[in-house]
Protein backbone atom coordinates (compact mmCIF):
# COMPACT_ATOMS: atom_id res chain seq x y z
CA UNK A 1 0.00 0.00 0.00
CA UNK A 2 1.26 3.35 -0.97
CA UNK A 3 2.54 5.62 1.73
CA UNK A 4 2.33 9.26 -0.36
CA UNK A 5 -0.21 11.62 0.47
CA UNK A 6 -1.70 14.14 -1.96
CA UNK A 7 -2.06 12.63 -4.81
CA UNK A 8 -3.22 13.97 -7.95
CA UNK A 9 -3.65 12.45 -11.00
CA UNK A 10 -3.96 13.62 -14.63
CA UNK A 11 -3.99 12.89 -18.18
CA UNK A 12 -2.03 14.47 -20.59
CA UNK A 13 -3.95 14.35 -24.11
CA UNK A 14 -1.52 15.79 -26.30
CA UNK A 15 1.42 13.42 -24.96
CA UNK A 16 -1.17 10.88 -24.03
CA UNK A 17 0.86 10.56 -20.91
CA UNK A 18 -0.63 9.80 -17.27
CA UNK A 19 1.04 12.67 -14.62
CA UNK A 20 1.22 11.81 -10.77
CA UNK A 21 2.03 14.50 -8.48
CA UNK A 22 2.46 13.55 -5.05
CA UNK A 23 4.16 13.81 -1.40
CA UNK A 24 5.77 11.32 0.84
CA UNK A 25 5.19 12.37 4.54
CA UNK A 26 8.36 13.16 6.31
CA UNK A 27 7.69 10.05 8.91
CA UNK A 28 8.04 7.52 5.67
CA UNK A 29 11.15 9.36 4.29
CA UNK A 30 13.10 8.30 7.17
CA UNK A 31 12.10 4.86 7.26
CA UNK A 32 13.85 5.29 3.72
CA UNK A 33 16.66 6.53 4.79
CA UNK A 34 17.66 4.38 7.31
CA UNK A 35 17.59 1.87 4.20
CA UNK A 36 19.15 3.79 2.46
CA UNK A 37 22.13 4.39 4.82
CA UNK A 38 22.49 0.45 5.02
CA UNK A 39 22.46 0.05 1.40
CA UNK A 40 25.66 2.86 1.33
CA UNK A 41 27.15 1.50 4.45
CA UNK A 42 27.52 -1.62 2.61
CA UNK A 43 29.13 -0.37 -0.46
CA UNK A 44 31.24 2.41 0.73
CA UNK A 45 35.24 2.19 0.44
CA UNK A 46 36.25 4.36 2.88
CA UNK A 47 40.15 4.58 3.37
CA UNK A 48 41.34 2.40 6.79
CA UNK A 49 38.58 0.28 6.72
CA UNK A 50 37.79 -2.81 4.11
CA UNK A 51 35.11 -2.36 2.02
CA UNK A 52 31.87 -2.17 3.53
CA UNK A 53 33.01 -2.25 6.84
CA UNK A 54 32.50 1.38 7.93
CA UNK A 55 30.61 2.34 10.70
CA UNK A 56 27.23 3.82 9.56
CA UNK A 57 28.59 7.23 12.03
CA UNK A 58 31.73 7.24 9.59
CA UNK A 59 29.87 6.67 6.25
CA UNK A 60 27.95 9.50 7.25
CA UNK A 61 30.67 12.33 7.68
CA UNK A 62 32.68 10.87 4.68
CA UNK A 63 29.27 11.00 2.41
CA UNK A 64 27.27 13.73 3.88
CA UNK A 65 23.51 13.72 5.15
CA UNK A 66 22.37 15.28 1.89
CA UNK A 67 23.58 12.11 -0.10
CA UNK A 68 21.77 9.19 2.04
CA UNK A 69 18.72 11.70 1.97
CA UNK A 70 18.88 11.87 -1.83
CA UNK A 71 19.40 7.89 -2.26
CA UNK A 72 16.29 7.17 0.41
CA UNK A 73 14.51 9.88 -2.12
CA UNK A 74 14.94 7.42 -5.07
CA UNK A 75 13.99 4.69 -3.29
CA UNK A 76 11.30 5.76 -2.27
CA UNK A 77 9.84 7.00 -5.23
CA UNK A 78 10.79 4.09 -7.09
CA UNK A 79 8.57 2.10 -4.32
CA UNK A 80 5.48 4.32 -4.13
CA UNK A 81 4.92 5.20 -7.87
CA UNK A 82 4.45 1.33 -8.92
CA UNK A 83 1.82 1.52 -5.80
CA UNK A 84 -0.35 4.75 -7.14
CA UNK A 85 0.24 3.40 -10.81
CA UNK A 86 -1.27 0.00 -9.71
CA UNK A 87 -4.24 2.06 -7.94
CA UNK A 88 -5.46 3.84 -10.78
CA UNK A 89 -5.14 0.46 -13.20
CA UNK A 90 -2.98 2.59 -15.67
CA UNK A 91 -1.84 0.94 -18.80
CA UNK A 92 2.04 2.26 -18.81
CA UNK A 93 3.75 1.16 -21.67
CA UNK A 94 7.35 2.77 -20.36
CA UNK A 95 8.76 3.81 -17.26
CA UNK A 96 7.90 6.79 -15.88
CA UNK A 97 9.97 9.90 -15.77
CA UNK A 98 10.44 11.43 -12.46
CA UNK A 99 11.68 14.34 -10.74
CA UNK A 100 12.16 15.00 -7.61
CA UNK A 101 12.75 17.98 -5.28
CA UNK A 102 15.70 18.15 -3.32
CA UNK A 103 14.70 16.15 0.07
CA UNK A 104 15.14 17.98 3.33
CA UNK A 105 14.63 15.50 6.35
CA UNK A 106 11.53 16.52 8.89
CA UNK A 107 9.96 17.48 5.56
CA UNK A 108 7.47 15.69 2.94
CA UNK A 109 9.24 14.87 0.17
CA UNK A 110 7.36 16.15 -3.14
CA UNK A 111 7.88 14.42 -6.57
CA UNK A 112 6.41 14.27 -9.58
CA UNK A 113 6.20 11.31 -12.57
CA UNK A 114 5.07 11.30 -16.20
CA UNK A 115 4.10 7.75 -17.86
CA UNK A 116 3.59 7.20 -21.00
CA UNK A 117 -0.16 5.61 -21.92
CA UNK A 118 -0.54 2.64 -23.83
CA UNK A 119 -1.69 3.66 -27.35
CA UNK A 120 -5.45 3.61 -28.00
CA UNK A 121 -6.74 3.63 -31.63
CA UNK A 122 -10.56 3.11 -32.58
CA UNK A 123 -10.65 2.29 -36.14
CA UNK A 124 -13.76 3.18 -38.56
CA UNK A 125 -15.14 0.48 -40.81
CA UNK A 126 -11.73 -0.22 -42.89
CA UNK A 127 -12.92 -2.57 -44.66
CA UNK A 128 -15.54 -0.26 -46.24
CA UNK A 129 -13.44 2.24 -47.04
CA UNK A 130 -11.05 -0.14 -48.57
CA UNK A 131 -13.56 -1.46 -50.87
CA UNK A 132 -14.53 1.91 -51.65
CA UNK A 133 -10.46 2.94 -52.76
CA UNK A 134 -10.51 -0.41 -54.43
CA UNK A 135 -13.22 0.68 -56.73
CA UNK A 136 -11.46 3.61 -57.86
CA UNK A 137 -8.33 1.88 -59.29
CA UNK A 138 -7.64 2.44 -63.13
CA UNK A 139 -6.17 0.78 -65.44
CA UNK A 140 -2.66 2.14 -66.99
CA UNK A 141 -1.53 2.49 -70.19
CA UNK A 142 1.27 3.31 -72.02
CA UNK A 143 0.97 5.77 -74.68
CA UNK A 144 2.85 5.70 -78.19
CA UNK A 145 4.46 8.76 -77.28
CA UNK A 146 5.92 7.38 -73.91
CA UNK A 147 7.10 4.46 -75.52
CA UNK A 148 8.78 6.77 -78.17
CA UNK A 149 10.56 8.81 -75.62
CA UNK A 150 11.65 5.88 -74.02
CA UNK A 151 13.09 4.48 -77.12
CA UNK A 152 15.01 7.98 -78.01
CA UNK A 153 16.37 7.52 -74.96
CA UNK A 154 17.85 4.02 -75.22
CA UNK A 155 18.83 4.79 -78.91
CA UNK A 156 21.09 8.18 -77.01
CA UNK A 157 22.31 5.60 -74.65
CA UNK A 158 23.51 3.70 -77.38
CA UNK A 159 25.45 6.86 -78.66
CA UNK A 160 27.16 7.39 -75.42
CA UNK A 161 28.20 3.90 -75.30
CA UNK A 162 29.59 4.44 -78.67
CA UNK A 163 31.54 7.53 -77.84
CA UNK A 164 32.82 5.26 -74.28
CA UNK A 165 34.29 2.91 -77.16
CA UNK A 166 36.29 5.17 -79.20
CA UNK A 167 38.13 7.38 -76.03
CA UNK A 168 35.68 9.99 -74.77
CA UNK A 169 35.48 10.62 -70.99
CA UNK A 170 32.32 9.71 -69.52
CA UNK A 171 31.16 13.10 -69.04
CA UNK A 172 32.30 14.45 -72.78
CA UNK A 173 30.40 11.13 -74.64
CA UNK A 174 26.83 12.16 -72.26
CA UNK A 175 27.29 15.57 -73.55
CA UNK A 176 27.67 14.25 -77.15
CA UNK A 177 25.06 11.98 -76.58
CA UNK A 178 22.44 14.74 -75.21
CA UNK A 179 23.43 17.21 -77.79
CA UNK A 180 23.28 14.90 -81.45
CA UNK A 181 19.97 15.33 -83.61
CA UNK A 182 16.97 13.05 -82.93
CA UNK A 183 17.47 12.08 -86.75
CA UNK A 184 21.30 10.99 -86.14
CA UNK A 185 20.92 9.24 -83.44
CA UNK A 186 21.83 5.39 -84.39
CA UNK A 187 19.20 2.70 -84.50
CA UNK A 188 18.21 0.05 -82.12
CA UNK A 189 19.14 -2.72 -84.48
CA UNK A 190 19.29 -6.41 -83.81
CA UNK A 191 23.09 -6.54 -82.64
CA UNK A 192 22.56 -4.03 -80.00
CA UNK A 193 19.42 -5.84 -78.91
CA UNK A 194 20.92 -8.84 -78.73
CA UNK A 195 24.26 -7.58 -76.74
CA UNK A 196 21.43 -6.75 -73.90
CA UNK A 197 20.17 -10.10 -74.01
CA UNK A 198 17.15 -10.03 -76.36
CA UNK A 199 16.43 -11.83 -79.54
CA UNK A 200 15.76 -9.04 -82.03
CA UNK A 201 14.25 -5.34 -81.97
CA UNK A 202 10.52 -6.22 -81.74
CA UNK A 203 10.96 -8.84 -78.79
CA UNK A 204 13.37 -5.54 -76.85
CA UNK A 205 9.98 -3.04 -77.91
CA UNK A 206 7.88 -5.11 -76.41
CA UNK A 207 9.79 -5.66 -73.53
CA UNK A 208 10.31 -2.14 -72.75
CA UNK A 209 6.54 -0.91 -73.32
CA UNK A 210 5.88 -4.09 -70.51
CA UNK A 211 8.52 -2.61 -68.39
CA UNK A 212 6.90 0.83 -68.94
CA UNK A 213 3.38 -0.57 -67.96
CA UNK A 214 4.98 -2.04 -64.73
CA UNK A 215 6.45 1.01 -63.46
CA UNK A 216 3.19 2.95 -63.71
CA UNK A 217 1.48 0.03 -62.32
CA UNK A 218 3.94 0.10 -59.48
CA UNK A 219 3.48 3.79 -59.06
CA UNK A 220 -0.49 3.44 -59.20
CA UNK A 221 -0.64 1.11 -56.51
CA UNK A 222 1.82 2.82 -54.65
CA UNK A 223 -0.15 6.06 -54.91
CA UNK A 224 -3.99 3.94 -53.69
CA UNK A 225 -2.42 2.65 -50.77
CA UNK A 226 -0.62 5.86 -49.57
CA UNK A 227 -4.46 7.31 -50.32
CA UNK A 228 -6.18 4.23 -48.52
CA UNK A 229 -3.69 4.55 -45.27
CA UNK A 230 -4.08 8.48 -45.20
CA UNK A 231 -8.02 8.09 -44.98
CA UNK A 232 -8.00 4.92 -42.66
CA UNK A 233 -5.55 7.35 -40.07
CA UNK A 234 -7.75 10.31 -40.49
CA UNK A 235 -11.01 8.45 -40.25
CA UNK A 236 -9.97 6.71 -36.88
CA UNK A 237 -9.79 7.61 -33.24
CA UNK A 238 -5.62 7.57 -32.36
CA UNK A 239 -4.33 8.50 -29.35
CA UNK A 240 -0.33 7.71 -28.43
CA UNK A 241 2.56 8.44 -26.45
CA UNK A 242 4.88 11.20 -27.90
CA UNK A 243 7.55 8.75 -27.49
CA UNK A 244 6.35 7.04 -30.64
CA UNK A 245 7.10 9.98 -32.49
CA UNK A 246 10.32 9.99 -30.85
CA UNK A 247 10.80 6.29 -32.11
CA UNK A 248 9.80 6.95 -35.62
CA UNK A 249 12.30 10.30 -35.46
CA UNK A 250 15.45 8.45 -34.12
CA UNK A 251 14.12 5.46 -36.71
CA UNK A 252 14.36 8.48 -40.21
CA UNK A 253 17.55 10.27 -38.45
CA UNK A 254 18.93 6.42 -38.64
CA UNK A 255 17.88 5.87 -42.37
CA UNK A 256 19.67 8.89 -43.40
CA UNK A 257 22.92 8.86 -41.62
CA UNK A 258 23.12 5.40 -43.01
CA UNK A 259 22.39 6.73 -46.66
CA UNK A 260 24.50 9.62 -46.30
CA UNK A 261 27.48 7.44 -44.99
CA UNK A 262 26.95 4.86 -48.45
CA UNK A 263 27.61 8.19 -50.37
CA UNK A 264 30.51 9.17 -48.47
CA UNK A 265 29.50 11.56 -46.17
CA UNK A 266 28.03 11.99 -42.57
CA UNK A 267 25.05 13.77 -41.19
CA UNK A 268 27.32 16.19 -39.46
CA UNK A 269 28.64 17.33 -42.63
CA UNK A 270 25.79 17.64 -44.38
CA UNK A 271 23.58 19.44 -41.44
CA UNK A 272 26.48 22.01 -41.65
CA UNK A 273 25.95 22.55 -45.35
CA UNK A 274 22.27 22.85 -45.25
CA UNK A 275 22.84 25.03 -41.88
CA UNK A 276 20.04 23.18 -40.11
CA UNK A 277 20.83 21.40 -36.63
CA UNK A 278 19.74 18.08 -35.70
CA UNK A 279 16.66 19.32 -33.81
CA UNK A 280 16.23 21.55 -37.02
CA UNK A 281 15.82 18.44 -39.10
CA UNK A 282 13.61 16.70 -36.56
CA UNK A 283 11.10 19.75 -36.29
CA UNK A 284 10.62 19.77 -40.05
CA UNK A 285 10.07 16.07 -39.96
CA UNK A 286 7.37 16.40 -36.98
CA UNK A 287 4.19 16.06 -39.64
CA UNK A 288 5.78 12.85 -41.83
CA UNK A 289 6.70 10.78 -37.95
CA UNK A 290 3.08 11.47 -36.73
CA UNK A 291 1.66 10.57 -39.49
CA UNK A 292 4.49 6.74 -39.66
CA UNK A 293 3.36 6.49 -36.19
CA UNK A 294 -0.70 6.58 -36.60
CA UNK A 295 -0.30 4.23 -39.58
CA UNK A 296 1.85 1.85 -37.92
CA UNK A 297 -0.79 1.77 -34.91
CA UNK A 298 -3.52 1.59 -37.45
CA UNK A 299 -1.96 -1.32 -39.41
CA UNK A 300 -1.68 -3.26 -35.89
CA UNK A 301 -4.87 -2.99 -34.41
CA UNK A 302 -6.42 -3.98 -38.02
CA UNK A 303 -4.15 -6.79 -37.32
CA UNK A 304 -5.13 -7.64 -34.42
CA UNK A 305 -8.88 -7.58 -35.34
CA UNK A 306 -8.43 -9.94 -38.59
CA UNK A 307 -5.88 -11.85 -36.85
CA UNK A 308 -3.47 -11.41 -39.34
CA UNK A 309 -0.29 -13.12 -39.11
CA UNK A 310 3.05 -13.17 -41.27
CA UNK A 311 3.74 -16.17 -43.67
CA UNK A 312 5.89 -18.45 -41.54
CA UNK A 313 7.02 -20.19 -44.79
CA UNK A 314 8.13 -16.80 -45.66
CA UNK A 315 9.35 -15.14 -42.25
CA UNK A 316 11.70 -18.50 -41.97
CA UNK A 317 13.07 -17.60 -45.64
CA UNK A 318 13.38 -14.00 -44.83
CA UNK A 319 14.87 -14.31 -41.57
CA UNK A 320 17.58 -16.64 -43.28
CA UNK A 321 18.41 -14.22 -45.70
CA UNK A 322 19.00 -11.21 -43.39
CA UNK A 323 20.97 -13.58 -41.51
CA UNK A 324 23.28 -13.90 -44.20
CA UNK A 325 23.74 -10.23 -45.52
CA UNK A 326 24.03 -8.95 -41.81
CA UNK A 327 25.53 -12.34 -39.60
CA UNK A 328 26.63 -9.48 -36.76
CA UNK A 329 23.02 -8.69 -36.64
CA UNK A 330 21.07 -9.63 -33.70
CA UNK A 331 18.63 -12.46 -34.14
CA UNK A 332 15.76 -11.34 -31.71
CA UNK A 333 15.46 -7.70 -33.86
CA UNK A 334 15.66 -9.20 -36.92
CA UNK A 335 12.85 -11.27 -36.38
CA UNK A 336 10.74 -8.55 -35.05
CA UNK A 337 11.97 -6.17 -38.13
CA UNK A 338 10.80 -8.64 -40.52
CA UNK A 339 8.16 -9.99 -38.35
CA UNK A 340 6.60 -6.54 -38.30
CA UNK A 341 7.06 -6.10 -42.48
CA UNK A 342 5.48 -9.15 -43.62
CA UNK A 343 2.31 -8.51 -40.72
CA UNK A 344 2.16 -5.05 -42.52
CA UNK A 345 1.99 -6.52 -46.06
CA UNK A 346 -0.74 -9.37 -44.71
CA UNK A 347 -2.58 -5.92 -43.60
CA UNK A 348 -2.09 -4.64 -47.08
CA UNK A 349 -3.24 -7.51 -49.05
CA UNK A 350 -5.92 -7.77 -46.62
CA UNK A 351 -7.88 -4.22 -47.53
CA UNK A 352 -6.97 -4.33 -51.31
CA UNK A 353 -8.94 -7.48 -51.08
CA UNK A 354 -12.11 -5.83 -49.82
CA UNK A 355 -14.72 -5.95 -52.33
Amino acid sequence: MSNATNVKVSRDDSRWELEVRAELPSEALSKYRADALKEVTADAKIDGFRPGKAPESVVLKHYGEQTILEHAAEHAVKHEIPEILAKEKANIVESPRVSIEPPVMGEPLKFVARAPLAPETKLPDYKKIAAKKNAEKTETLVTDEEHAETMKHLKREKARIKHLEEGKDPTEAMKLAREVDEKELPDLDDEFVKSLGYEDVGKFSEVVRENLKNEKDLKETEKRRAALLDELVKASDIKYPAILKEYELDDMEARMAGDLERMGTTLEKYLVQVKKTREDLRKDWDKQADERAKVRLVLAEIARAEKLEPDQAKLAHEIEHAKQHHPQANDAAIRAHISHALRNEAVINFLESQK
